[in-house]
């Protein structure tokens, strides 16, 4: 099945449901299912055909969902494109892309005008917002086309977007991930749209990144109804909740740390959440065990993926949030929760290799490296940054570090790159931090390695304190002297008002390195 039977199947059983709810206004499923129509018809006017790439540049809005299904029903390649990235960062996606019509909201207009003669293949610039002088409109590109249904011949295998990861080192590479790529999770996770219930689903992660279009899609094949957030922001997000009775949410860590330490939470219904799903950065034990507490009833799903898999590969699911059983089994459920990411999905097999690509025995640390139809085939255009995604048999490198317990949950210990080798010892930044985050005065850790004569590398923690704390270098290295190996403790701190962080809530730790390290 391909993404576009999605909205097609959707607005079959539930016409009047409304589909997008976003600053106020609201559309249909009917309604919006006659927008993509009439753009799929536009963009064919304007020369789009099968394989033609098409960029959007914008914070979350509802022409980014209409934009996208759109150009998959004209069977050309969605590009969403970093909307924080730098102009020439963006210049070299869209170039790489060789995108032929770009979609762009407001806000980017004043830099593409700026950034076009860079931009060789691009013919056409539509502003989705308000009229732009030398650049075609949005809503007048809709008014133009034909309310008839648009029909194009879409295969399974066919690449429906092309996503760019962001890049912690080097150029972003280019992930191209088909219709199966989403379609096989959706379809075995998400139940189908009924016309008896109705369900509703806030949408704040950005679709330039795959959890924010997974969401997307899972919304509409189930028929719920997406309430969008551009972006952000704690108070906002509780009134939303609120206003709208909110059944399933996803959030980043991050995210979720605002919403239980904001000092209105309390002051917010938010009864009507059922589904809270977490995922694309570590998740802080404090702060999940905090939040189970503040949302009694509520299902929690910790899902972790990447660009290169399409979506989730694994989950830690409601069971393993419920703090509950025997002590051994409470034991159990309480370590899962501090650092498992779950178990494998049915149609993803993942194993733990070493550095000669053997698989390692349960507990062992080593590479998680993952294989399945989902996966993606090699990065776009880029021969020699697939043959290094791939072991020689044909599994994909997730570039994280990890171990597989007795049960078949799965563990991260950090990013193979941040990994910490003190005099030929392997030392997880994941670990370590794991440790001063317990610390009662400590809010957030980062450990990075710098360069040491004698060790070649020793551990370097970056702390944040708790508001009104203070504390010493030797107290934080004296608390992790307990808890640690010798050669794991950290040997110098660093206390900051805060840690750098993506969008998504991810730690940049190359930032760190360059400032710290």
């Amino acid at each position: 099945m391909n993404t576009t039977d999605f909205l097609n199947i959707a607005v079959a059983i539930c016409p009047d449901r409304e589909l997008m709810v976003f600053e106020k206004n609201r559309w249909t499923y009917e309604q919006t299912n006659e927008r993509v129509n009439r753009l799929a018809h536009a963009l064919t006017e304007a020369g789009v055909g099968k394989g033609d790439r098409v960029g959007m540049l914008s914070v979350n809005c509802s022409q980014y969902i209409e934009a996208y299904f759109a150009v998959a029903k004209t069977g050309a390649i969605f590009v969403p494109l970093n909307f924080r990235a730098k102009a020439d960062e963006l210049a070299y996606m869209i170039n790489t892309s060789e995108a032929k019509v770009l979609f762009i909201g407001e806000r980017y207009l004043d830099m593409v005008r700026d950034m076009k003669p860079q931009l060789t293949g691009l013919e056409n610039c539509i502003s989705i917002d308000a009229p732009y002088e030398g650049m075609l409109n949005y809503e007048e590109q809709i008014s133009s086309g034909s309310e008839e249904e648009f029909f194009s011949e879409i295969e399974d295998e066919d690449v429906t977007i092309l996503m760019f990861t962001s890049g912690t080192t080097g150029r972003p590479k280019g992930v191209p991930l088909t219709h199966d790529s989403f379609s096989m999770y959706i379809l075995d996770n998400v139940d189908p749209a009924d016309p008896e219930i109705e369900e509703k689903n806030i949408l704040t992660v950005p679709m330039y990144h795959v959890a924010g279009i997974q969401g997307v899609l899972a919304a509409v094949y189930g028929g719920r109804t997406l309430i969008l957030m551009r972006q952000f922001e704690v108070k906002e997000w509780m009134e939303t909740v609120q206003q709208e009775k909110a059944n399933r949410v996803m959030l980043v860590p991050t995210m979720l740390k605002q919403v239980i330490d904001d000092d209105d939470f309390a002051g917010f219904d938010l009864s009507s959440l059922q589904i809270i799903t977490y995922g694309a950065a570590a998740m802080p034990f404090e702060v999940i065990k905090k939040a189970i507490a503040a949302f009694p009833g509520v299902s929690f799903i910790n899902a972790f993926g990447q660009t290169e898999t399409g979506s989730t590969i694994t989950t830690l699911g409601p069971e393993d949030h419920d703090i509950s059983g025997t002590e051994e089994e409470k034991d159990k459920k309480l370590k899962r929760l501090s650092s498992s990411i779950g178990r494998p999905l049915p149609d993803v097999e993942i194993k733990i290799i070493d550095e000669q690509g053997n698989s390692v025995p349960s507990n062992v640390v080593g590479e998680i490296v993952a294989q399945g139809p989902r996966v993606m085939s090699g990065y776009w255009q880029d021969e020699e940054k697939t043959a290094k995604a791939f072991t020689p048999d044909g599994w994909l490198r997730t570039s994280d570090m990890g171990y597989m317990d007795e049960d078949g949950y799965i563990y991260l210990a950090g990013r193979a790159d941040d990994l910490i080798i003190r005099g030929g010892e392997n030392i997880s930044p994941r670990e370590v931090e794991d440790v001063i985050i317990s610390h009662p005065k400590v809010e957030e850790a980062a450990v990075i390695g710098i360069p040491d004569e004698e060790w070649g590398q020793e551990p370097r923690a970056i702390v944040v304190l708790k508001g009104g704390e203070t504390a010493t270098a030797d107290e934080i290295i004296e608390f992790s002297r307990s808890k640690l190996a010798s050669f794991k403790r950290p040997r110098s701190v660093i206390f900051v008002d805060n840690l750098p962080r993506s969008a998504l809530g991810k730690l940049s730790r190359k930032q760190l390195v360059e400032e710290y390290g």
